[in-house]
């Protein structure tokens, strides 16, 4: 049970991940290997829009536009 005060459905903070989530690495790849940037890149895209491919693909090409 909750102590009086707190919400039994409250979250925990969320810790920054330390390795990639489970699939993260095949689609890094992908914008890896579809975009021509480097992996850094891409998986800061990754992180950033999820599995917003659209979004990933517009900053991809903006990425890609500043090289």
């Amino acid at each position: 049970m909750p102590r009086s005060g707190e919400d039994k459905h409250a979250r925990r903070p969320r810790k920054p991940r330390s390795g990639p989530l489970k699939g993260e690495d095949a689609e890094v790849k992908h914008v890896v290997d579809t975009h021509d940037i480097s992996p850094d890149q891409a998986r800061e895209l990754v992180r950033r829009h999820g599995n917003d491919w659209r979004k990933i693909d517009d900053a991809a090409k903006i990425y890609k536009d500043e090289k």
